[in-house]
């Protein structure tokens, strides 16, 4: 039989650890160093329903994206995914890791299409830091060009591109356990609900 008294202990133990603990803030400027490789988390399937809509919303009349009957007589037999969904679905991808705290994208440069996309095709992604610089007209951001590199299921390479964001440097932002980027001020668990108890905030006097 189960010690109950144990079990209380053990609960009255959790309620006193529970702590309001930062996530995932994205990388600031000092975070990145040239050479580094950040292999973006998750694959995302390429649908056809991704492709038609993007097709559709941009007006791309090109019937290789949306006329199964004149794509199967071309050299695929398919139809292909539109390629600026797959930049769009790359760079978004990236985001967690490299624009998070980005104010500004500055340009997509050296865009290159190395193998089709087709529906069904799940696709990964990685970039890697070219060179870093500080802003020369602004103090609180620095430049970070990345290669950003796109392959299919097959470890086939689908994209490469380099983009250069400017990011935020740590000290000029604001985020902390209790109000992360994006969130309004007040919203969801505060440190009064916890005890005061946060890991991940900084102190008023370090800012």
């Amino acid at each position: 039989m189960a010690d109950d008294s144990r079990l209380v202990d053990s609960d009255a133990s959790d309620a006193e650890e529970r702590r309001l603990v930062a996530g995932w803030q994205g990388r600031y400027y000092e975070d990145f160093a040239v050479g580094d490789v950040y292999k973006h988390p998750y694959g995302r399937t390429v649908t056809e329903t991704d492709n038609v809509w993007l097709t559709n919303l941009t007006m791309n009349v090109n019937p290789m994206h949306f006329n199964e009957a004149y794509a199967a007589e071309t050299e695929f037999g398919e139809r292909l995914v539109d390629g600026t969904f797959v930049i769009a679905l790359a760079v978004g991808m990236s985001v967690v890791d490299v624009s998070a705290n980005a104010t500004a994208n500055l340009g997509y440069d050296r865009v290159r299409h190395h193998a089709p996309v087709f529906h069904g095709d799940t696709i990964f992604a990685e970039s890697e830091v070219l060179q870093k610089r500080e802003s020369d007209s602004r103090d609180h951001v620095g430049l970070v060009t990345t290669e950003l590199r796109a392959y299919n299921a097959d470890d086939e390479l689908v994209l490469s591109l380099e983009r250069t964001p400017m990011v935020l440097k740590r000290e000029h932002a604001e985020p902390t356990a209790a109000q992360p980027t994006g969130w309004l001020e007040g919203i969801g668990t505060q440190p009064e609900d916890v005890d005061g108890r946060v890991v991940g905030r900084r102190k008023r006097d370090e800012r």
